[in-house]
């Protein structure tokens, strides 16, 4: 019986794996820059750290993977990675010995939705997370953070758009408002429009459904209820944008898709060819009540994601390669398998100095080990037949000029070190 991957997952190939380790080196690269270190978490966790009270995201009321486990308890599959990074820091008290905590993570993350090109019910994030202030220029820092990396991947027009949320006040003002403007429209809205309307109405204008509704487009913005601190705050964060020359354009509709968001919300974009509108490639904001609401001290915070699969497909479009797979440097053909315990020998001490090796499993003739080893683009053939065994060398060939010499086994090692390198 032929078993398939589950729907909305995906295989990475041997072929294809080291474009992924290249962009997670490249992450991991620029973001020791920001002094920025690694956090590990769970991909699963208790479920009331994702479905709170507060969260009422379809993310988090339809999309998520729960299940009980055998000792009857809730679980919940990561819809996301910044609710698993908090309950962390508050369970491990990271707030009681640094006043600011910078961390990322790299991982797989899990929403039960219509598959579709590059969105899937199995995706990888890597995200970024400053947890335990709230200043402007670290709201600024972690944009500016964002927007770089994309430029430092080789993405042309990348750019900022940016919006203020306000503070709790400011918040509550506009929520206000905009259940004063959807009521004499309610009954033309999606059915969850309509639920969403009293209990969360900000939600209303993420809607995928009622995206095109007049009263939608209608709607007042944040930035129309701002108090005189959100607008202060929000000037200030602009400022650090424009000292550092980072590119934004004040977007007032954008609201992002998760509830935990306050003040600073925002999305990075870049010029893509084939992705028409479709060209945000992540982006995130502050958060001021969450490490709260998971036990924690009144600390908030600012982090941002990308999605993995987005960021690959968006470097492919673009014909940028982070790396090349790496050819092996030396690729064994023996003619008898009785001197096959010498090639071993010779693998062990090539591999030993770091050199790319090896040798054909399958017991194939040579014409079949020399199709291997040219399918994997060997620099160099490293030939042991019986004549060559019992005079205590290789023939060791250059695949691209053809050149061909006697090498003894002691010194196999030392060629490779003239010719190749390292």
């Amino acid at each position: 019986m032929a078993v398939n991957k589950v729907k909305g997952t995906y295989d990475v190939l041997p072929s294809e794996s080291f474009r992924w380790q290249a962009l997670e080196e490249k992450i991991r690269s620029i973001l020791a820059l920001y002094n920025i270190k690694e956090m590990r978490t769970p991909i699963m966790e208790y479920s009331e750290v994702f479905h709170r009270q507060s969260e009422l995201s379809d993310m988090v009321t339809k999309e998520t993977y729960d299940f009980d486990d055998r000792g009857d308890r809730k679980l919940t599959l990561r819809p996301e990675g910044t609710a698993g990074i908090i309950r962390s820091y508050v369970e491990n008290k990271l707030y009681a010995t640094q006043e600011l905590e910078k961390v990322y993570y790299i991982g797989p993350n899990f929403r039960y939705e219509r598959p579709q090109k590059g969105r899937y019910r199995q995706f990888f994030q890597f995200g970024v997370e400053a947890i335990g202030a709230l200043d402007p220029a670290l709201d600024a820092e972690m944009i500016i953070l964002s927007y770089d990396f994309i430029k430092r991947l080789g993405l042309k027009g990348v750019s900022v758009r940016i919006n203020t949320l306000g503070d709790d006040e400011s918040r509550k003002t506009y929520q206000e408002a905009l259940i004063s403007h959807f009521e004499p429209h309610k009954d033309t809205l999606c059915e969850d429009c309509q639920a969403r309307l009293l209990k969360n109405p900000l939600r209303i204008l993420d809607c995928k459904v009622d995206q095109t509704h007049e009263a939608i487009i209608q709607a007042p913005t944040p930035q129309d209820y701002l108090n005189e601190s959100s607008k202060a705050y929000f000037k200030q964060v602009l400022s650090h944008l424009t000292a550092a020359k980072i590119h934004y354009e004040i977007a007032p509709r954008l609201v992002r898709g998760l509830d935990y968001y306050s003040h600073i919300v925002f999305e990075i974009e870049a010029d893509i060819e084939g992705f028409g509108a479709q060209n945000v490639l992540g982006g995130g904001g502050r958060y001021q009540k969450l490490v709260k609401e998971l036990g924690g001290p009144d600390l908030g915070g600012i982090g941002f994601a990308f999605g993995m699969e987005r960021l690959l497909m968006a470097l492919e479009a673009e014909n940028i390669e982070l790396a090349v797979e790496k050819p092996l440097d030396a690729f064994i053909i023996v003619f008898n398998e009785d001197i096959r315990p010498k090639a071993t020998q010779i693998l062990y001490q090539l591999r030993q100095a770091n050199y790319i090796a090896d040798m054909n499993y399958t017991q194939k003739a040579f014409k079949g080990q020399l199709k291997q080893a040219l399918r994997l683009n060997a620099k160099y053939l490293i030939i042991l037949g019986d004549d060559e065994y019992q005079k205590g060398v290789v023939a060791i060939k250059n695949t691209a000029t053809e050149v061909q010499e006697e090498v003894p086994f002691s010194r196999i090692a030392h060629y490779f070190k003239e010719n190749v390198g390292k």
